[in-house]
């Protein structure tokens, strides 16, 4: 099993999604980005595969037939893992960029929009319900049925939603974006029992430290 710097095991499959994103949820499988406690959960291909069925992204006879394909075929995993990074971490720099109130850059937005596109590509529209949807063959194309909805929920948020309401989590180590929902828009973490409640402590224990330092 792989692990990442810190020793765990990678919790793709586990991740709390609380981004109410598809695509935030995607940037949040790491964390501390360039920090000393920076985690990586997507560490090999199989990793893609169990966090897209746990976003509900494939099915689960999709997911089996995606981890018996990349277990027999090392560059396909290879590629999987390579191709799910290049889109994660262009969603993440436009909503980081986002969060800060500053423009994403051309070159960001470009490769977002080639990205949906190339995947769109690879994908039918099909009926569902009183409407349609796009629906990808994970069996032929297994990248693009990952990738395709993730960069569409991404580039949904981007063309139709309210770019002031993406943020990013406050806590320490921590940086995961999230599209706060709220209807104060006052939304400061990912998680108010995890990030929020650590913030919490961290306050309390300063407040307590000065009141000694002035008695």
């Amino acid at each position: 099993m792989t692990t990442d710097r810190t020793g765990g095991p990678s919790r793709a499959s586990s991740l709390p999604l609380v981004a109410s994103e598809l695509a935030f949820d995607f940037t949040n499988t790491a964390s501390d980005r360039g920090g000393p406690d920076q985690l990586e959960h997507l560490r090999e291909g199989r990793d893609v595969v169990l966090w897209a069925r746990h976003a509900k992204v494939i099915s689960d006879g999709d997911r089996d037939a995606a981890l018996a394909a990349i277990a027999a075929d090392e560059a396909l995993a290879a590629r999987l893992l390579a191709e799910a990074l290049d889109l994660r971490d262009t969603i993440y720099r436009i909503g980081a960029a986002l969060s800060r109130r500053q423009p994403p850059t051309e070159e960001d937005r470009t490769q977002l929009a080639a990205i949906h596109a190339h995947c769109l590509a690879c994908a039918k529209l099909s009926p569902f319900g009183d409407g349609f949807v796009w629906r990808w063959d994970s069996s032929q194309t297994l990248s693009e049925a990952i990738r395709g909805p993730i960069a569409l929920s991404a580039l949904t948020v981007l063309t139709q939603q309210n770019l002031a309401r993406i943020k990013q989590c406050e806590g320490d180590h921590c940086g995961w974006l999230f599209f706060d929902t709220t209807k104060n828009r006052l939304r400061r973490w990912c998680e108010m029992s995890v990030c929020g409640n650590r913030a919490k402590v961290r306050a309390f224990r300063q407040r307590h430290f000065e009141a000694k330092t002035v008695t």
